[in-house]
Protein backbone atom coordinates (compact mmCIF):
# COMPACT_ATOMS: atom_id res chain seq x y z
CA UNK A 1 0.00 0.00 0.00
CA UNK A 2 1.34 3.65 -1.02
CA UNK A 3 2.45 5.29 1.93
CA UNK A 4 1.65 8.84 2.85
CA UNK A 5 4.73 11.72 3.37
CA UNK A 6 2.29 14.23 4.78
CA UNK A 7 -1.21 14.89 5.94
CA UNK A 8 -3.41 18.03 5.80
CA UNK A 9 -3.61 19.22 9.00
CA UNK A 10 -4.81 23.43 8.56
CA UNK A 11 -8.83 23.90 8.35
CA UNK A 12 -8.25 25.17 4.80
CA UNK A 13 -6.41 22.32 3.44
CA UNK A 14 -8.35 19.79 5.06
CA UNK A 15 -11.89 22.01 3.80
CA UNK A 16 -10.52 22.02 0.57
CA UNK A 17 -10.48 18.57 0.27
CA UNK A 18 -13.75 17.95 1.00
CA UNK A 19 -14.88 20.74 -1.84
CA UNK A 20 -12.86 18.48 -4.26
CA UNK A 21 -14.28 15.19 -2.81
CA UNK A 22 -17.92 17.04 -3.74
CA UNK A 23 -17.11 18.12 -7.41
CA UNK A 24 -15.58 14.40 -7.75
CA UNK A 25 -19.24 13.41 -6.65
CA UNK A 26 -20.81 15.49 -8.86
CA UNK A 27 -18.97 13.96 -12.32
CA UNK A 28 -19.82 10.62 -10.87
CA UNK A 29 -23.64 11.44 -10.83
CA UNK A 30 -22.72 13.02 -14.11
CA UNK A 31 -21.63 9.99 -15.41
CA UNK A 32 -23.95 7.76 -14.03
CA UNK A 33 -27.09 9.44 -15.93
CA UNK A 34 -25.11 9.82 -19.23
CA UNK A 35 -24.68 5.98 -18.96
CA UNK A 36 -28.33 5.45 -17.61
CA UNK A 37 -29.47 7.31 -20.88
CA UNK A 38 -27.16 4.96 -23.48
CA UNK A 39 -28.41 2.08 -21.61
CA UNK A 40 -31.89 2.40 -19.55
CA UNK A 41 -31.42 -0.71 -17.35
CA UNK A 42 -27.81 0.59 -15.80
CA UNK A 43 -28.50 0.51 -11.86
CA UNK A 44 -26.55 2.39 -8.95
CA UNK A 45 -24.45 0.25 -8.32
CA UNK A 46 -21.85 1.25 -10.11
CA UNK A 47 -22.33 4.62 -9.14
CA UNK A 48 -21.79 3.76 -5.64
CA UNK A 49 -19.04 2.10 -6.16
CA UNK A 50 -17.31 5.75 -7.81
CA UNK A 51 -18.89 7.44 -5.14
CA UNK A 52 -17.56 5.27 -2.24
CA UNK A 53 -14.11 4.83 -4.06
CA UNK A 54 -13.81 8.87 -4.29
CA UNK A 55 -14.65 9.95 -0.42
CA UNK A 56 -13.03 7.10 0.83
CA UNK A 57 -9.87 8.14 -0.87
CA UNK A 58 -10.15 11.45 0.64
CA UNK A 59 -11.50 10.15 4.01
CA UNK A 60 -7.78 7.99 4.36
CA UNK A 61 -5.97 10.85 3.47
CA UNK A 62 -7.17 13.19 5.81
CA UNK A 63 -7.56 10.52 8.62
CA UNK A 64 -8.20 11.46 12.28
CA UNK A 65 -12.40 12.54 12.65
CA UNK A 66 -13.31 12.55 8.99
CA UNK A 67 -11.69 9.00 8.54
CA UNK A 68 -13.02 7.70 11.95
CA UNK A 69 -17.23 9.04 10.60
CA UNK A 70 -16.73 6.64 7.81
CA UNK A 71 -15.21 3.73 9.91
CA UNK A 72 -18.64 4.71 12.34
CA UNK A 73 -20.71 4.08 9.46
CA UNK A 74 -18.94 1.02 8.03
CA UNK A 75 -20.43 -0.45 11.51
CA UNK A 76 -23.91 0.05 10.53
CA UNK A 77 -25.03 -2.35 7.54
CA UNK A 78 -28.33 -0.88 7.42
CA UNK A 79 -27.69 2.85 6.81
CA UNK A 80 -25.35 3.08 3.58
CA UNK A 81 -25.76 1.10 0.13
CA UNK A 82 -22.68 -2.13 0.43
CA UNK A 83 -20.28 -0.28 -1.80
CA UNK A 84 -19.52 1.87 1.05
CA UNK A 85 -19.87 0.27 3.94
CA UNK A 86 -17.43 -2.62 2.49
CA UNK A 87 -15.28 0.56 1.38
CA UNK A 88 -15.46 2.55 4.46
CA UNK A 89 -14.61 -0.71 6.47
CA UNK A 90 -11.32 -0.68 5.35
CA UNK A 91 -11.22 2.41 7.83
CA UNK A 92 -10.65 -0.13 10.40
CA UNK A 93 -7.08 -1.68 9.80
CA UNK A 94 -5.97 -0.75 5.97
CA UNK A 95 -5.88 2.58 5.57
CA UNK A 96 -3.02 4.55 3.94
CA UNK A 97 0.27 4.46 6.14
CA UNK A 98 2.63 7.03 7.47
CA UNK A 99 5.90 7.33 5.21
CA UNK A 100 9.38 6.42 7.76
CA UNK A 101 10.73 9.84 8.17
CA UNK A 102 6.89 11.33 9.40
CA UNK A 103 7.41 8.19 12.10
CA UNK A 104 10.60 9.12 13.27
CA UNK A 105 9.65 12.93 13.18
CA UNK A 106 6.94 12.03 15.88
CA UNK A 107 9.53 9.49 18.03
CA UNK A 108 11.87 12.81 18.24
CA UNK A 109 8.92 15.15 19.20
CA UNK A 110 7.53 13.34 21.81
CA UNK A 111 10.05 10.86 23.01
CA UNK A 112 13.79 12.87 22.57
CA UNK A 113 14.91 9.68 20.39
CA UNK A 114 14.36 7.57 17.39
CA UNK A 115 12.44 4.51 17.21
CA UNK A 116 16.51 2.47 16.73
CA UNK A 117 17.93 3.98 20.09
CA UNK A 118 14.49 3.10 22.18
CA UNK A 119 13.87 -0.30 20.95
CA UNK A 120 16.35 -3.06 19.41
CA UNK A 121 14.35 -3.69 16.68
CA UNK A 122 11.72 -1.55 14.47
CA UNK A 123 9.83 -2.26 11.92
CA UNK A 124 9.46 1.07 9.75
CA UNK A 125 6.85 -0.42 7.64
CA UNK A 126 2.85 0.04 9.25
CA UNK A 127 1.55 -3.53 10.35
CA UNK A 128 -1.73 -1.80 9.88
CA UNK A 129 -3.20 1.65 9.81
CA UNK A 130 -6.76 3.29 10.88
CA UNK A 131 -8.44 6.29 11.30
CA UNK A 132 -6.72 7.77 14.40
CA UNK A 133 -2.90 6.14 14.22
CA UNK A 134 -1.21 3.52 13.05
CA UNK A 135 1.24 0.09 14.24
CA UNK A 136 4.31 -0.87 14.13
CA UNK A 137 6.28 -3.91 15.06
CA UNK A 138 9.18 -3.43 17.64
CA UNK A 139 11.33 -5.79 19.62
CA UNK A 140 13.47 -5.04 23.40
CA UNK A 141 14.47 -7.40 25.59
CA UNK A 142 13.05 -10.54 23.74
CA UNK A 143 9.65 -8.88 23.90
CA UNK A 144 7.47 -8.52 20.48
CA UNK A 145 5.74 -5.17 20.51
CA UNK A 146 3.18 -3.32 18.84
CA UNK A 147 3.71 0.70 19.16
CA UNK A 148 0.93 2.75 17.91
CA UNK A 149 1.83 6.37 16.53
CA UNK A 150 -1.06 8.96 16.19
CA UNK A 151 -1.27 11.03 13.61
CA UNK A 152 0.20 14.59 12.96
CA UNK A 153 -3.04 17.24 12.91
CA UNK A 154 -5.17 14.77 14.32
CA UNK A 155 -6.19 16.47 17.73
CA UNK A 156 -6.21 19.78 16.30
CA UNK A 157 -8.56 19.09 13.64
CA UNK A 158 -11.37 17.36 15.51
CA UNK A 159 -13.69 20.20 15.85
CA UNK A 160 -13.26 21.74 12.15
CA UNK A 161 -13.82 18.63 10.77
CA UNK A 162 -17.28 18.00 12.15
CA UNK A 163 -17.81 21.53 11.29
CA UNK A 164 -17.61 20.87 8.01
CA UNK A 165 -19.39 17.17 8.45
CA UNK A 166 -21.89 18.48 10.58
CA UNK A 167 -24.39 20.42 7.37
CA UNK A 168 -24.57 16.90 5.47
CA UNK A 169 -25.40 15.00 8.56
CA UNK A 170 -28.13 17.15 9.68
CA UNK A 171 -29.48 16.98 5.65
CA UNK A 172 -29.13 13.10 5.75
CA UNK A 173 -31.55 12.88 9.23
CA UNK A 174 -33.90 15.95 8.22
CA UNK A 175 -33.00 17.42 12.14
CA UNK A 176 -32.63 21.33 13.22
CA UNK A 177 -28.93 22.02 14.34
CA UNK A 178 -30.27 23.02 17.73
CA UNK A 179 -31.39 19.44 18.15
CA UNK A 180 -28.05 17.76 16.89
CA UNK A 181 -25.82 19.84 19.32
CA UNK A 182 -26.19 16.89 21.54
CA UNK A 183 -25.23 14.42 19.41
CA UNK A 184 -22.45 16.37 17.90
CA UNK A 185 -21.34 17.44 21.36
CA UNK A 186 -21.00 13.68 22.55
CA UNK A 187 -19.08 12.42 19.10
CA UNK A 188 -16.11 15.52 19.55
CA UNK A 189 -15.74 15.03 23.05
CA UNK A 190 -15.49 11.28 22.62
CA UNK A 191 -13.02 11.97 19.11
CA UNK A 192 -10.95 14.54 21.90
CA UNK A 193 -10.61 11.87 24.11
CA UNK A 194 -9.49 9.45 21.95
CA UNK A 195 -6.46 11.92 20.67
CA UNK A 196 -5.25 11.94 24.10
CA UNK A 197 -3.03 8.75 24.30
CA UNK A 198 -1.93 9.32 27.71
CA UNK A 199 -5.63 8.89 28.90
CA UNK A 200 -5.66 5.92 26.67
CA UNK A 201 -3.00 4.29 28.26
CA UNK A 202 -4.21 4.48 31.66
CA UNK A 203 -7.16 3.47 30.92
CA UNK A 204 -6.26 0.64 28.50
CA UNK A 205 -4.12 -0.22 32.08
CA UNK A 206 -6.96 -0.20 34.32
CA UNK A 207 -9.48 -1.65 31.92
CA UNK A 208 -7.41 -4.61 30.57
CA UNK A 209 -6.71 -5.48 34.58
CA UNK A 210 -10.24 -5.02 36.05
CA UNK A 211 -11.09 -7.72 33.07
CA UNK A 212 -8.37 -10.05 33.09
CA UNK A 213 -10.09 -12.50 34.96
CA UNK A 214 -12.84 -12.96 32.38
CA UNK A 215 -12.17 -16.83 30.35
CA UNK A 216 -10.69 -16.62 27.20
CA UNK A 217 -9.32 -12.78 26.73
CA UNK A 218 -6.21 -11.71 26.42
CA UNK A 219 -4.79 -7.90 27.17
CA UNK A 220 -1.39 -6.69 26.20
CA UNK A 221 0.92 -5.52 28.53
CA UNK A 222 1.30 -1.94 28.33
CA UNK A 223 4.59 0.43 28.74
CA UNK A 224 4.51 3.58 30.20
CA UNK A 225 8.26 4.53 29.80
CA UNK A 226 8.11 4.37 25.88
CA UNK A 227 4.83 5.96 25.83
CA UNK A 228 4.42 9.10 24.98
CA UNK A 229 1.43 11.90 24.51
CA UNK A 230 1.17 10.44 20.36
CA UNK A 231 3.17 7.28 21.01
CA UNK A 232 1.48 4.09 22.77
CA UNK A 233 3.69 0.74 23.33
CA UNK A 234 2.29 -2.47 24.05
CA UNK A 235 2.78 -6.22 24.00
CA UNK A 236 2.26 -7.47 20.42
CA UNK A 237 -0.82 -9.94 20.28
CA UNK A 238 -0.80 -12.40 17.51
CA UNK A 239 -4.40 -13.28 16.03
CA UNK A 240 -6.43 -12.61 13.30
CA UNK A 241 -9.08 -9.83 12.25
CA UNK A 242 -12.80 -11.09 11.97
CA UNK A 243 -12.74 -11.43 8.19
CA UNK A 244 -9.30 -13.31 7.98
CA UNK A 245 -10.33 -15.67 10.97
CA UNK A 246 -13.91 -16.23 9.44
CA UNK A 247 -11.69 -17.25 5.89
CA UNK A 248 -9.83 -19.75 8.12
CA UNK A 249 -12.96 -22.11 8.33
CA UNK A 250 -13.13 -22.45 12.41
CA UNK A 251 -15.53 -24.44 14.11
CA UNK A 252 -18.90 -23.50 15.43
CA UNK A 253 -17.54 -23.80 18.78
CA UNK A 254 -14.84 -21.77 18.29
CA UNK A 255 -16.79 -19.07 17.11
CA UNK A 256 -19.12 -19.99 20.26
CA UNK A 257 -16.45 -19.54 22.28
CA UNK A 258 -14.98 -16.15 21.36
CA UNK A 259 -18.61 -15.03 21.28
CA UNK A 260 -19.06 -16.40 24.69
CA UNK A 261 -15.78 -14.18 25.43
CA UNK A 262 -17.11 -10.72 23.73
CA UNK A 263 -20.49 -11.19 25.33
CA UNK A 264 -19.05 -11.72 29.05
CA UNK A 265 -16.40 -8.76 28.59
CA UNK A 266 -19.13 -6.54 27.65
CA UNK A 267 -21.85 -7.12 29.72
CA UNK A 268 -19.12 -7.06 32.88
CA UNK A 269 -17.84 -3.63 32.12
CA UNK A 270 -21.38 -2.38 31.21
CA UNK A 271 -22.95 -3.75 34.58
CA UNK A 272 -20.11 -3.83 36.88
CA UNK A 273 -17.30 -1.09 36.10
CA UNK A 274 -20.10 1.17 34.34
CA UNK A 275 -17.35 2.16 31.69
CA UNK A 276 -17.46 0.59 28.46
CA UNK A 277 -14.77 -0.17 25.73
CA UNK A 278 -17.46 1.56 23.11
CA UNK A 279 -15.50 1.04 19.94
CA UNK A 280 -16.22 -2.47 19.07
CA UNK A 281 -15.38 -2.79 15.07
CA UNK A 282 -13.54 -5.96 13.85
CA UNK A 283 -10.09 -4.06 13.80
CA UNK A 284 -9.85 -3.79 17.43
CA UNK A 285 -9.64 -7.43 18.24
CA UNK A 286 -7.85 -10.29 17.33
CA UNK A 287 -9.41 -13.80 17.20
CA UNK A 288 -7.33 -16.86 17.72
CA UNK A 289 -7.79 -20.63 16.79
CA UNK A 290 -7.78 -22.18 20.03
CA UNK A 291 -10.81 -19.66 21.01
CA UNK A 292 -9.50 -16.91 22.67
CA UNK A 293 -9.47 -12.85 21.89
CA UNK A 294 -6.69 -10.52 22.29
CA UNK A 295 -8.70 -6.78 22.84
CA UNK A 296 -6.94 -3.25 22.93
CA UNK A 297 -7.30 0.05 21.91
CA UNK A 298 -9.18 1.71 24.32
CA UNK A 299 -9.04 5.20 22.96
CA UNK A 300 -12.92 5.15 23.28
CA UNK A 301 -14.31 4.23 26.21
CA UNK A 302 -17.85 5.67 27.43
CA UNK A 303 -18.65 6.43 31.26
CA UNK A 304 -21.66 5.38 31.90
CA UNK A 305 -23.82 8.04 33.82
CA UNK A 306 -25.97 5.97 37.00
CA UNK A 307 -29.17 7.43 36.17
CA UNK A 308 -29.05 6.73 32.49
CA UNK A 309 -27.52 3.37 33.09
CA UNK A 310 -30.93 2.71 35.53
CA UNK A 311 -33.60 3.50 32.95
CA UNK A 312 -31.77 2.25 29.73
CA UNK A 313 -31.56 -1.00 31.50
CA UNK A 314 -35.24 -0.80 32.82
CA UNK A 315 -36.21 -1.09 29.02
CA UNK A 316 -35.10 -5.10 29.21
CA UNK A 317 -37.67 -5.40 32.23
CA UNK A 318 -41.00 -6.38 30.39
CA UNK A 319 -42.63 -6.34 33.83
CA UNK A 320 -41.70 -2.79 34.39
CA UNK A 321 -42.51 -1.69 30.85
CA UNK A 322 -45.87 -3.21 31.02
CA UNK A 323 -47.21 0.08 33.45
CA UNK A 324 -48.00 2.18 31.03
CA UNK A 325 -47.26 5.00 33.60
CA UNK A 326 -44.06 3.91 34.80
CA UNK A 327 -42.86 3.38 30.89
CA UNK A 328 -43.58 6.57 29.77
CA UNK A 329 -41.62 8.15 32.58
CA UNK A 330 -38.95 5.97 31.38
CA UNK A 331 -39.02 6.57 27.98
CA UNK A 332 -39.16 10.46 29.00
CA UNK A 333 -35.86 10.10 31.11
CA UNK A 334 -34.11 8.63 28.36
CA UNK A 335 -35.95 11.72 25.89
CA UNK A 336 -37.34 9.29 23.68
CA UNK A 337 -40.49 11.26 24.43
CA UNK A 338 -40.58 14.72 24.57
CA UNK A 339 -42.12 17.10 26.93
CA UNK A 340 -43.78 19.15 24.37
CA UNK A 341 -45.00 16.67 22.34
CA UNK A 342 -48.78 15.93 22.01
CA UNK A 343 -50.81 13.03 23.25
CA UNK A 344 -51.44 11.46 19.44
CA UNK A 345 -47.14 11.68 19.11
CA UNK A 346 -46.86 10.18 22.47
CA UNK A 347 -48.61 7.09 21.82
CA UNK A 348 -47.42 6.86 18.06
CA UNK A 349 -43.66 7.43 19.28
CA UNK A 350 -44.89 4.83 22.67
CA UNK A 351 -45.33 1.96 19.86
CA UNK A 352 -42.49 2.61 17.57
CA UNK A 353 -40.13 2.14 20.54
CA UNK A 354 -41.88 -0.51 22.46
CA UNK A 355 -41.87 -2.87 18.94
CA UNK A 356 -37.94 -1.66 18.85
CA UNK A 357 -37.16 -2.36 22.23
CA UNK A 358 -38.23 -6.18 21.87
CA UNK A 359 -36.83 -6.73 18.97
CA UNK A 360 -33.26 -5.11 20.64
CA UNK A 361 -33.22 -6.70 24.01
CA UNK A 362 -34.72 -9.96 23.37
CA UNK A 363 -30.79 -11.52 23.99
CA UNK A 364 -30.87 -10.01 27.27
CA UNK A 365 -34.09 -11.57 28.22
CA UNK A 366 -33.55 -15.54 27.43
CA UNK A 367 -31.25 -17.79 28.44
CA UNK A 368 -29.23 -18.25 25.26
CA UNK A 369 -29.13 -16.86 22.11
CA UNK A 370 -28.16 -17.73 18.91
CA UNK A 371 -26.73 -14.92 17.02
CA UNK A 372 -26.27 -16.81 13.91
CA UNK A 373 -30.57 -16.31 13.30
CA UNK A 374 -30.71 -14.48 10.20
CA UNK A 375 -34.04 -14.43 10.28
CA UNK A 376 -34.17 -11.91 13.59
CA UNK A 377 -31.65 -9.48 12.00
CA UNK A 378 -33.49 -9.65 8.91
CA UNK A 379 -36.21 -8.54 11.00
CA UNK A 380 -34.32 -5.67 12.90
CA UNK A 381 -32.94 -4.22 9.17
CA UNK A 382 -36.86 -4.44 7.52
CA UNK A 383 -37.88 -2.65 11.03
CA UNK A 384 -35.49 -0.49 10.80
CA UNK A 385 -36.11 0.00 7.01
CA UNK A 386 -39.87 0.55 7.96
CA UNK A 387 -39.03 3.56 10.34
CA UNK A 388 -36.95 5.37 8.07
CA UNK A 389 -39.42 5.53 5.62
CA UNK A 390 -42.21 6.86 7.68
CA UNK A 391 -43.54 9.99 7.20
CA UNK A 392 -43.83 11.19 10.79
CA UNK A 393 -40.13 10.25 11.73
CA UNK A 394 -38.81 11.90 8.82
CA UNK A 395 -40.91 15.12 9.53
CA UNK A 396 -40.35 14.68 12.86
CA UNK A 397 -37.91 17.74 13.80
CA UNK A 398 -36.91 15.99 17.11
CA UNK A 399 -33.93 14.19 18.36
CA UNK A 400 -35.05 11.55 20.89
CA UNK A 401 -32.74 9.79 23.15
CA UNK A 402 -30.21 10.82 25.17
CA UNK A 403 -26.88 12.02 24.46
CA UNK A 404 -25.91 9.07 26.65
CA UNK A 405 -27.42 6.64 24.37
CA UNK A 406 -25.35 7.07 21.14
CA UNK A 407 -22.38 5.15 22.47
CA UNK A 408 -24.06 2.56 24.54
CA UNK A 409 -26.38 1.67 21.51
CA UNK A 410 -23.53 2.11 19.16
CA UNK A 411 -21.07 -0.49 21.52
CA UNK A 412 -24.25 -3.34 21.60
CA UNK A 413 -25.07 -2.53 17.39
CA UNK A 414 -21.33 -3.56 17.16
CA UNK A 415 -21.06 -6.03 19.35
CA UNK A 416 -24.60 -7.64 18.02
CA UNK A 417 -22.32 -7.06 14.62
CA UNK A 418 -19.63 -9.12 15.35
CA UNK A 419 -21.70 -11.77 16.69
CA UNK A 420 -23.78 -12.47 14.01
CA UNK A 421 -20.62 -12.66 11.80
CA UNK A 422 -19.51 -15.07 13.96
CA UNK A 423 -22.93 -17.16 14.06
CA UNK A 424 -22.54 -17.34 18.03
CA UNK A 425 -24.40 -19.33 20.08
CA UNK A 426 -23.74 -18.46 23.50
CA UNK A 427 -25.20 -18.06 26.98
CA UNK A 428 -27.35 -14.87 27.85
CA UNK A 429 -28.82 -15.31 30.76
CA UNK A 430 -29.21 -11.96 32.89
CA UNK A 431 -27.56 -14.49 36.13
CA UNK A 432 -24.21 -14.88 34.32
CA UNK A 433 -23.30 -11.09 35.40
CA UNK A 434 -22.99 -11.80 38.85
CA UNK A 435 -20.74 -14.21 37.85
CA UNK A 436 -18.91 -12.64 35.73
CA UNK A 437 -18.76 -9.99 38.96
CA UNK A 438 -17.20 -13.22 41.00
Amino acid sequence: MKEQSNIPTTKVERAGKFVSTGLKVGTNYIKHYTRKLIDPSTTKDALHQDNAADIYDTLSNLKGSALKVAQMLSMDKGMLPKAYTEKFAMSQYSAPPLSGPLVVNTFMKTLGKSPSQLYDTFDMKASNAASIGQVHKASKDGRQLAVKIQYPGVANSVKSDLRIVKPFAIRIVGMNEVDMDKYFEEIESKLLEETDYHLELRRSMDLSAASSHIPNLVFPVYYPELSSDRIITMDWLEGAHLKEFLETNPSQEIKNKIGQALWDFYQFQVHSLKQVHADPHPGNFLMRADGTIGIFDFGCVKEIPNDFYVNYFLLIDKEVLKDEKRRHEIYTNLEMIHPTDSPKEIEFFSGLFQHMIDLLTLPFTVPSFDFGNEEYFNEIYAYMDELYNMKEIRESKVARGSRHSLYINRTYFGLYSILSDLKANIITDPARIAQLQG
